[in-house]
């Protein structure tokens, strides 16, 4: 396989790059956190009118249906200026859950919002007692006079607020089958409860109290649609973490050739030396497992077994380095590091927040091992 990046992806990169020193720098980023929903409805739009929304979708759906080396491509780029929008979670896992479960009537009414950036859904799945088992649901559904009644708790759903719907994961009462249902966030019985996640993006707690929707909202596919959709999202993440890393790194790297220390420069010290180059193998080692993963995506079933285990393994070990290479870059800086001044700051704990949504990394190891047995 020809890991070189093709036109396709050299553009996506550029054009990321593009908006990064368009949009980006620390200061601005801060203000972006800082709105309501915890990014900028100013990028959101622009990055729509770029292409970026539609791209990750389907060609039936208005997109590009890209590559996962494309993904991996846009989303390093996205890392590496440290946006603050949530494209991952709104279009990879959100859009992508919604448009591949619903009949044609239900998909045809938010296909184009949702390709030109106008409507946003959200993956409303995690409960309080699911502990990283996926098949832990307690909310429960149960027929209803036109439609299905939605009961129950979820505690965390990332880039939650400001979104039009909610695709939430609810068990039938007699505890069968669980299946996903388009719940609009104006629905009657549904409180929305924001918070805020480490990296300072915004997510929502939903209580849902009787929600009756429509019976066509459910979803088809159940659980195995979600975990044929999330491989490439968690390709989307892992990539993103490797754009990060890359920049904290070279930030330090710079820091260290410039500040001094007993009239030497820091990156004179051996034993700084020698933690940078453990750090720059395990940057290394990330990417390479990122093309281990792309192999096993090539054949464009990103459900498949082959590519689900490579980017379970490739985010298990991503998640474990890149916390590691946080703390070193932050230690050297010293105080400064943890200050939200520097890049150094925002990126770690970006970094600690991606290396634990949705599993931490045990459990990312956990899948790996299974899905590779």
């Amino acid at each position: 396989m020809n890991f070189e990046l093709s036109e396709e992806e050299t553009m996506l990169a550029a054009l990321a790059d593009r908006f990064v020193a368009d949009r980006y720098d620390i200061e601005r980023r801060r203000t972006y956190q800082a709105e309501a929903t915890g990014f900028s409805s100013e990028n959101w739009a622009l990055l729509a009118e770029c292409g970026l929304m539609a791209a990750p979708l389907d060609e039936a759906d208005g997109g590009m249906n890209l590559e996962p080396g494309a993904i991996v491509a846009l989303f390093s780029a996205l890392g590496r200026g440290l946006v603050v929008e949530p494209l991952a979670e709104s279009v990879l896992v959100g859009a992508r859950l919604l448009l591949a479960g619903a009949g044609e009537d239900l998909a045809a009414q938010w296909r184009e919002g949702l390709a030109s950036g106008t409507r946003r859904v959200a993956l409303a799945h995690a409960e309080p007692a699911q502990r990283g088992n996926a098949a832990w649901v307690e909310t429960r559904s149960q027929p209803a006079p036109g439609g299905t009644c939605l009961s129950g708790i979820k505690h965390c759903v990332p880039a939650g607020l400001g979104a039009d719907a909610y695709l939430v994961s609810a068990r039938e009462a007699d505890g069968g089958a669980v299946a996903f249902h388009l719940v609009p966030a104006d629905a009657p019985g549904l409180a929305i409860t924001p918070w805020r996640l480490i990296d300072g993006s915004v997510a929502v707690h939903l209580a849902l109290d009787g929600v009756t929707v429509p019976a066509d909202h459910r979803l088809s596919g159940g659980l195995d649609l979600m975990h044929a959709i999330l491989p490439l999202a968690d390709l989307a993440r892992a990539a993103e973490a490797v754009g990060v890393m890359q920049r904290m790194f070279d930030e330090t790297l710079d820091y260290l050739r410039t500040r001094s220390q007993f009239n030497t420069p820091l990156g004179r010290f051996q034993a700084i030396q020698h933690r940078m180059v453990a750090h720059y193998c395990a940057l290394e080692q990330s990417r390479a497992l990122l093309n281990l993963a792309l192999v096993g995506g090539e054949g464009g079933d990103f459900g498949a077994t082959d590519f689900a285990s490579a980017v379970a393994g490739a985010r298990a070990f991503i998640s474990d380095v890149s916390l590691a290479l946080g703390h070193d870059m932050i230690q050297f800086h010293g105080g400064m590091g943890v200050t939200d001044e520097l890049a150094i700051g925002h990126g770690h704990k970006r970094l600690v927040l991606l290396s634990r949504w949705p599993e931490d990394p045990l459990a990312k190891l956990d899948r790996y091992a299974g899905l590779a047995a």
